[in-house]
């Protein structure tokens, strides 16, 4: 394999479509033929972080801390996430309260809201909601103007709509959550890594205790709320009829995508398709959403 080869392979890996295991084995191969030949932290990055993607989070803590050892900043992130989350199956809250505050000290935004986090939870530090409002609250001003979609607009939209919950300014809280939610939407549409697939669950959750579920006018990523409990739902996609049919089986309901089952929520929105497209990269093309 030429390093031109291994280029090809991973700018045509496209997570977007339903891959073949061929397809993985390609793509991680190319990785590390890179890996091995550049020592790029970069490339180490985005290995790890497919890695994380599939929940392999041994390997993928393998290639965060190699790029770690180049100093590399956000893969520091990276370990901050593993070692607060317990994705290896241990939780180190020294660890990660280390890693997020040399980030924050840098000015990151995604750490500080993560280091602020740890005082709300009293995670290695003394619990301190005061001091989490505050950062949070200073941290609004700073992103509610960014407009990349991987910026951490909604992570801090959604926190400050909780604390607007609180303090009883419930449309504030409302007005927060739904310009969070569109941003998350475009975000989810190019990468519906399944950390952002939780952050949009909560949000509709936390959203609909707020105001009244309009059945007569929701979209795609509504359906997180519709989904916890039996419904039949179509909607339109390329001019044709598309079915949808929530089942209750246990806790939670079982969920039917024109004839494919999913085991819930989290499973049919991440891999729910029509052909080989995720109805995630494609949710701006679904309409005529209808409870039957």
């Amino acid at each position: 394999m030429t390093e031109k080869e291994a280029r090809k392979i991973v700018e045509s890996f496209d997570e977007g479509k339903n891959l073949t295991e061929e397809d993985v084995f390609m793509f991680t191969e190319a990785m590390d033929f890179l890996i091995d030949k550049n020592h790029d932290p970069h490339d180490m990055m985005y290995l790890g972080g497919y890695y994380y993607e599939i929940k392999r989070f041994d390997l993928a803590l393998k290639y965060y801390e190699m790029a770690a050892s180049f100093d590399y900043d956000p893969a520091y992130e990276c370990l901050g996430y593993i070692w607060y989350y317990g994705r290896t199956g241990q939780r180190d809250f020294k660890k990660a309260f280390e890693y997020f505050s040399k980030l924050m000290d840098k000015g990151d935004f995604v750490a500080t809201y993560k280091v602020a986090d740890m005082y709300r939870n009293g995670y290695y530090v003394e619990k301190d909601q005061a001091k989490y409002e505050q950062m949070i609250e200073e941290l609004y001003p700073k992103v509610k103007n960014l407009n990349n979609v991987f910026d951490p607009v909604p992570e801090v939209f959604t926190r400050l709509a909780k604390i607007r919950t609180s303090q009883g300014r419930e449309e504030d809280a409302v007005d927060l959550y739904l310009y969070a939610k569109d941003f998350l939407a475009q975000r989810i549409k190019y990468n519906a890594f399944f950390g952002n697939l939780n952050i949009m669950k909560w949000l509709i959750d936390d959203l609909y205790k707020l105001i009244e579920f309009d059945e007569d006018f929701f979209d795609f990523f509504d359906l997180y709320y519709l989904l916890k409990t039996p419904h039949r739902i179509t909607f339109i996609y390329d001019d044709k009829e598309q079915q949808l049919e929530s089942v209750q089986e246990g806790d939670e309901c079982s969920i039917c995508f024109n004839g494919k089952w999913f085991h819930g929520r989290d499973d049919f929105f991440k891999e729910a398709s029509i052909g080989n497209t995720k109805l995630t990269a494609i949710y701006q093309n679904l309409y005529g959403f209808e409870v039957m």
